[in-house]
């Protein structure tokens, strides 16, 4: 092993560890990667930043708008208006959600397949009085399953065919992925829809509604101001300061009036009413020292209140969120105060205390208040998920005939090879923002960036490992292990190793990490590529282990009341079935 080897090897131990861990981002890790490799020398520094004009950036960027725009022309509500009656019974209700959801995440983001359909499978689990943990694992499961089938349909193909193309003069066409995705994806979901909810520990578990994550009696008081109270003729922000840890003042009244809004300058007067979220024991604290009167533990009296203006609402922090790593102060400042956090509930587990130290985390539940006509608003700025299905904009539905005849004619163009996918896209984007489908806005606000900027860094990194001849090195130990084996068990020692790295750090990087191996495999072996850079895609794309594996999985945890290892209960054997059906499959569509 030569110096240069050795420095890649520490530099992509170092990268996966952070990976693993989870406590920086994914895209800060891979500029760290691509810092390191550049600073030792492995890189020039004049190809640093080249991933971000590599075409497979590009595409994942447009396919992220495009489906943005798939989702506001109202083309899956029109799909999910018309799932009620397929409900009645636990595996069709499971069949047709996830089904759709499949179907949806083969020709879009795979998040974004998912975020549309989860108010649908609240809603419904809601009407049929069935757990929602029932649904929500296959219905994650079901978006990652789709979006194997396609080359748009997860980033993971998208590196693949590019790396192909890059690597051996020809990338993969569109629909060459749907050769294993299909077969896998159908039997995936036969398998969720028969046996796998049944195996989710949380739809057994007894009082699992989102319903019951929040009841606001747990949560908020109300606190009249009496005569003689020392609070009177102070202002709010001398109020907040009494406790900011552990309580939190979301709304003030008079009388039976509306929930006001309010600011630190407002002056208490007697016959205030503060609205408080605060444990029984530390309202009890703040009455006995302030002369306050507790009227309520906020029943039917809190939505009086909040008056017909006023609305409660649950939405789902987002990987994307602005509020990923942030706290209730940020909030504060990020929406003038207009959006108050009532309660938030964390792995299906409701954060009772000490709610101004919390920091949020993809996957959190918030019980959130403020005006009706702001909230939507408010939501879609801070990337919050609703947990209710919320009506597709007025006009919006008439434009589901433009916005999929230009999907399909960018499709068209690229399978055709009038132009390059990439190029495709882009001009795609361009004709939704020109006939109105988007706003200008939108393609900005819709693109995940610290995605990109995880694609765009660890693309030269990747580069930088194979130039040192570490990843031949690899290939050659995996060679050596395999040497006298038939072809099909090297793909599956392969396809294993691809699948446990996936469900600890991200998809994309696992690509970027694998397929010079599995080219350099190949190599060794005197094989074809083909079946090594299909069994890294297919690989990359099963994270059914961990809730960090995949995004997907991510945001159903707290809307299902799942613990972590719920997650390998029904992923592991869901894996096992992947690897006996795609090996073989592999072989047949692309022998070696």
């Amino acid at each position: 092993m030569t110096a240069q080897q050795a420095i890649a090897f520490a530099v992509l131990a170092g990268a996966l560890a952070l990976f693993a861990w989870g406590r920086l981002r994914h895209d800060l890790v891979a500029i760290l990667a691509l810092l390191a490799v550049v600073l030792t020398g492995l890189l020039p520094a004049g190809a640093a930043f080249d991933g971000f004009g590599h075409p497979a950036v590009i595409t994942v960027a447009a396919v992220l708008v495009i489906s943005q725009a798939l989702k506001g022309a109202g083309l899956v509500d029109l799909v999910a208006a018309r799932l009620d009656r397929f409900t009645e019974g636990p595996t069709a209700h499971v069949s047709s959600l996830s089904g759709v959801v499949t179907a949806d995440s083969a020709f879009m983001n795979n998040v974004g397949a998912l975020a549309l359909m989860l108010p649908v499978a609240l809603q419904t689990a809601a009407r049929r009085e069935r757990s929602p943990a029932v649904l929500l694992m296959p219905l994650a499961f079901g978006s990652i399953l789709g979006g194997m089938t396609t080359l748009i349909g997860t980033p993971p193909n998208v590196l693949i065919a590019t790396y192909r193309e890059t690597e051996l003069g020809a990338g993969f066409g569109f629909f060459d992925f749907a050769w294993v995705g299909f077969p896998v994806a159908v039997i995936g979901l036969v398998f969720m829809a028969t046996v796998g909810w049944r195996l989710v520990p949380a739809a057994r578990r007894a009082g699992n509604t989102t319903e019951q994550l929040f009841q606001v009696e747990d949560y908020v008081t109300e606190l009249k101001v009496l005569e003689g109270s020392d609070l009177i003729d102070t202002t709010l922000e001398s109020v907040e300061s009494l406790a900011s840890d552990d309580v939190d003042l979301i709304g003030l009244a008079r009388g039976r009036g509306r929930l006001m809004e309010h600011s630190g300058d407002y002056v208490l007067r007697e016959g205030d009413i503060l609205v408080v979220q605060a444990s029984t024991k530390r309202a009890q604290e703040l009455v006995d020292a302030h002369g306050l009167e507790i009227l309520t533990s906020a029943k039917e009296s809190f939505y009086e209140m909040t008056g017909e203006d006023m609305d409660l609402v649950e939405g789902l922090v987002s990987p994307a969120s602005r509020l990923v790593g942030r706290n209730l102060r940020y909030l504060r400042r990020r929406t003038g105060g207009a959006l108050s956090i009532v309660a938030l509930a964390r792995q299906g587990v409701r954060v009772e205390k000490r709610l101004m130290r919390q920091t949020f985390r993809a996957g959190d539940v918030l019980l959130m208040q403020g005006r009706r006509e702001e909230l939507p608003g408010l939501m879609a700025t801070l990337k919050l998920l609703p947990l209710a299905p919320s009506a597709t904009p007025l006009g919006r539905q008439r434009r589901v005939g433009l916005s999929l005849a230009i999907f399909g004619a960018a499709i068209t163009a690229g399978v055709m090879g009038l132009t390059s996918l990439p190029v495709a896209f882009v001009a795609a984007v361009v004709a939704f923002v020109l006939t109105g489908v988007l706003s200008v806005r939108e393609i900005y606000d819709e693109i995940d960036w610290p995605v990109i900027v995880l694609l765009a860094a660890m693309i030269p990194v990747g580069k930088a490992l194979e130039e040192t001849g570490a990843t031949t090195l690899v290939a050659e130990q995996l060679a050596g292990l395999t040497s006298g084996l038939p072809l099909a068990l090297t793909l599956t020692l392969l396809l294993v190793v691809t699948m446990f790295l996936s469900d600890v750090i991200n998809n994309a990087a696992t690509v970027l990490v694998m397929a010079p191996i599995g080219v350099e495999l190949a190599s060794r072996l005197g094989a074809s590529p083909d079946p090594f850079l299909m069994s890294v895609a297919v690989g990359a794309s099963c994270a059914f282990l961990t809730p960090i594996g995949h995004q997907s999985n991510t945001l159903v945890m707290g809307p299902g009341g799942y613990r972590f290892g719920d997650y390998w209960r029904v992923g592991l054997p869901l894996e096992v079935i992947i690897v006996v059906v795609a090996v073989p499959l592999i072989l047949w569509a692309w022998p070696a």
